[in-house]
Formats: C-alpha cells, sequence, structure tokens
C-alpha cells in the first residue's frame, strides 16, 4: 500500500487517543501533534497541516460536547474528513464514454513515467471492455517510439507512430484518424517530455492539442518531487487545460503525501496513481477509499465494486460449483475457478489492501504464486482436476514436468488445496448447524482460515495481530457488509 508508513503513523496517533481513559484537550493537542509530524515527514505543506489542525481543532470542541456522545469516534471521524479534503479538488475529473472516440492527450516532463503510465491507462481501460489504442506523438525523446512499441505488444493493445516523420502534431493527427476510422473508444496520444523552461517545447505541446482536439487531457506527474508538485501542475494548467492528474512513482518514495496534497491544491482531480513498475501497478483512485485504506481501515464498498465491474458472481457464474459446495464436495476445479474469479478483480496486491489490517503488505509473491498453480492445474486432467482425495505421486511428477514445475511445488499446491478443502467443509458443517443453506462465509472457522493465510503470505497473520486479529477483521467485514447491504 502506497505511503504505509504516513497511514500507520497516524493510525497510531488515533488508536493512541481511542485508548485514553480521559479524552481532553491535552489528549487532543497530543494526538494532532502527532498527525501533523507525520504529514510533514510526508512532505505536505506546512499551511495545510496548519489548516488542517485547525479545522479538526474548530469542527470537534470537546468540552462543549454532551456527556453521552462518543468523543472517540467524532475525533476519528473528523480526522478521516480533514484528510479526505486536503486530498480532494471538488472537482469530478472526465469519465470516458463507450461507443465513441475519447481522445486522451497525456502531457508531462522528462522522466516522470509518462510512457509507461499511457499503456497502464490503456490496460486498464481494455479490461474494463474498452476498446484503446496508443498514438506516439513523442519524436524529441530517442526511442520513445521503441519504447512505446514494445509496452503496447506486451498489453496486446494497437500502436501508431513513425521512425521518419519529425512532426509531431502530423503523426498525432494521423494516429487519431486512423483509430477514429476503426472505430476505437480510447485514443492515448503520448506527447513528448519538457521541462517548464522549455517554451518550445509548450509550444509543441499546443500545436498536439490543437491538431487533435482532445476530450481529456491528462498531466502525469513523479511523486519524488513533493510539494514542487504545485508548481509544476499550475505551470502545464496555464498551457493546456488540465483535466485530471496521474501521480506516478508512489510505491518507492516517502514525498507522495506531498505530491497528492499539492496537487489537490490546484483543483485538478487526481484520477489514478502509479504504484509500481509492473503493468497491474496502476489503480483508481478515489480520496475516501485511499484514505480508509492509507489508515488500515480497508475499503470494503471498493472491493465490492471491482467485483462488479470485474463481473465476479460465482453464484451466477458457476452454478455447479456452488452446488458441490453446499453438499460438501470442494475440488481442485473450484479452487481453479475461485483462483480465476480473483485475478479477474486485478493485482493481488490492490485486492488485499482493500481488507481492514491488511495495509501495507506486499503481496506480489502471493500473486506469482497464484499464477503457478494455476499452470499446474492447467496440466491436469479432468479426473485429476475432479478428484477429491490425494493425487498418487506417479501424477504429481507428470502435472509437475507437463507445467515446468518441480514436483514439490505441485505437494504445496495439493498441501493448499486440502487446507480450503476443509475450511470449506466446516463452513458448511457450522451454518446446517445453524440452520443456514449454502455458503455464508462469516462462519468460516478463525483457526483454518489462519492456516490458509500463512500459508498464501507468512506476514500476514502476524499484520493483523495473530486469530483474535483476524477474528476482529472479520468481524469487521460482515459490518460493512451489512451496511453496504442497507444502503
Amino acid at each position: 500500500m502506497v505511503l504505509a508508513e504516513l497511514g500507520s503513523k497516524v493510525a497510531v496517533a488515533l488508536r493512541k487517543m481511542t485508548q485514553a481513559t480521559v479524552i481532553d484537550q491535552n489528549v487532543i493537542n497530543e494526538m494532532l501533534q502527532e498527525i501533523c509530524k507525520a504529514l510533514l515527514q510526508a512532505d505536505v505543506n506546512v499551511a495545510q497541516v496548519k489548516h488542517l489542525r485547525e479545522q479538526i481543532k474548530k469542527n470537534v470542541d470537546v468540552e462543549s460536547l454532551a456527556s453521552g456522545m462518543n468523543k472517540r469516534k467524532l475525533l476519528e471521524q473528523a480526522v478521516c474528513n480533514e484528510l479526505c479534503s486536503m486530498l480532494s479538488p471538488g472537482k469530478d475529473p472526465y469519465v470516458p464514454k463507450k461507443k465513441q472516440a475519447n481522445i486522451i492527450m497525456f502531457v508531462g516532463l522528462q522522466g516522470c513515467g509518462k510512457t509507461t503510465t499511457c499503456t497502464k491507462y490503456a490496460y486498464m481501460y481494455k479490461r474494463k471492455g474498452f476498446k484503446c489504442a496508443l498514438v506516439c506523438a513523442d519524436t524529441f525523446r530517442a526511442g520513445a517510439f521503441d519504447q512505446l512499441k514494445q509496452n503496447a505488444t506486451k498489453a496486446k493493445i494497437p500502436f501508431y507512430g513513425s521512425y521518419t516523420e519529425t512532426d509531431p502534431a502530423q503523426i498525432a493527427a494521423e494516429g487519431v484518424m486512423k483509430f477514429r476510422e476503426e472505430a476505437y473508444e480510447i485514443i492515448i496520444v503520448d506527447t513528448s517530455g519538457r521541462h517548464m523552461q522549455e517554451a518550445a517545447l509548450f509550444e509543441e505541446m499546443e500545436q498536439v492539442a490543437t491538431a487533435v482536439s482532445p476530450d481529456e487531457v491528462v498531466f502525469v506527474m513523479d511523486s519524488s518531487i513533493g510539494q514542487a508538485a504545485h508548481e509544476q501542475a499550475t505551470a502545464f494548467k496555464n498551457k493546456v487545460t488540465v483535466g485530471s492528474v496521474i501521480v506516478t512513482k508512489l510505491d518507492g518514495h516517502a514525498k507522495g503525501g506531498g505530491a497528492l496534497s499539492a496537487v489537490a491544491a490546484t483543483g485538478a482531480p487526481i484520477t489514478h496513481i502509479g504504484t509500481g513498475e509492473h503493468i497491474e501497478d496502476f489503480e483508481d483512485f478515489e480520496v475516501k477509499s485511499f484514505v480508509s485504506r492509507m489508515l488500515g481501515k480497508g475499503n470494503i464498498a471498493g472491493l465490492m465494486e471491482k467485483m462488479k465491474q470485474a463481473d465476479v458472481d460465482l453464484e451466477k457464474q458457476a452454478p455447479e460449483m456452488m452446488k458441490r459446495l453446499t453438499s460438501g464436495q470442494w475440488t481442485l476445479r473450484d479452487m481453479r475457478e475461485q483462483f480465476q474469479a480473483v485475478l479477474k478483480m486485478g493485482p493481488l496486491s490492490n485486492i488485499m489492501n482493500q481488507f481492514p489490517g491488511m495495509s501495507g503488505l506486499d503481496f506480489h509473491e502471493s500473486g506469482v504464486r497464484i499464477k503457478k498453480w494455476l499452470t499446474m492445474m492447467d496440466s491436469m486432467t479432468d479426473a485429476e482436476l475432479d478428484e477429491t482425495k490425494t493425487i498418487a505421486q506417479p501424477r504429481v511428477l507428470r502435472i509437475a514436468k507437463g507445467s515446468g514445475h518441480h514436483p514439490m511445488e505441485v505437494v504445496e499446491l495439493l498441501d493448499q488445496f486440502k487446507l480450503m478443502q476443509t475450511t470449506m467443509q466446516k463452513t458448511i458443517k457450522k451454518n446446517k448447524k445453524l440452520g443456514k443453506g449454502g455458503m455464508d462465509l462469516h462462519n468460516m472457522d478463525a483457526a483454518t482460515v489462519a492456516q490458509m493465510m500463512h500459508k498464501m503470505n507468512p506476514q500476514m497473520l502476524a499484520h493483523l495481530g495473530g486469530q483474535a486479529g483476524l477474528e476482529q477483521m472479520m468481524q469487521e467485514m460482515e459490518k460493512e457488509e451489512k451496511k453496504l447491504k442497507k444502503k
């Protein structure tokens, strides 16, 4: 999770406040001092930090509150609200529409990760069902077209560019016209990187904008510049109408908080953030859910939305599997269908960070392991996939050879399968005792879930605070789910 250090410091300050016997002005001052210190260390502007402190004090006057009111909850809510208002510009970003051409022009400084971000943006919308294409209008940097070509080929996205034409406006116009005729819905134009001082390159940017008439101009910005983001975003806004901002490299620098708050102050909404070098390390930026995740509270509503976008509904998509589950059977085929449904929602780190208490853990290795297991299951026969008992040693060797993995890795997969099978069977028995039909995952046995978690990521259980922390997380998830159902 990006800005995990800032989030954990603010969360610790809030926890100390909630554990205090009496909530008085001294406790509030101590909490605000720790929160302000954490924000300043994340390079947030001093004036913004001062404003946040004053607003919290103004909104929650503990001395005048009625004795029956929950002061701890009110203070916690006030901190979350002020963090949200600091990051929110109060303006809605452009939303691409289907069945029409959406021309999106990317601008930014040299070295901010613009070309890579273009591909990540296209890949994200491709997964959402849009027909995407890339146009390279960067003739200034040597190898720009080669880089875009390589990235686009890897992501299986059509692209357009030229090795001979030197006029970027002409290349952009030709590329956009070509993809318009082919009924592409999102056409991304990558422009040359530039510095604020380079008047000629700013002029070129204006020419490209005139040639393609973009529906949206996206400013790509490197988070490592911290507070300087404000001046840069303003300089670009003065030349072209910047509709939204994408902040990159948030995974590798402590100054990310300064960059996010500085951009919000310009009035341009941040739509996405880059959180790594892989094509999947790119996510939508929604202020409330970002703050909630940063403070380790999770984002169950966001998780439900991800499931909706990925069309993950096992009861509709796999009725046979649900029928087998309710009768107490659980096969490798079922496990494969569940893993495929999870990966359809995006990178595992992005999904797991939506759960309360999971912020700050790296799930990249767990994601790689699941992909390995899927490869092994693809090498199995139908009879092996439908097997509910142990697979014989000669078959294990054949699966390992067929999938290109070590036999011990296949054994690890089968151990995970047994654990999941035990969990499902225990949950169904528990549901039957309680007089419930089907799979109510809230009645899962916490001890078995703890074992599964340790297998997937050994740090996960310790990070949550052991089995007691896991049970608390499951209760929180149940509460959040009930709230969503009421809505």
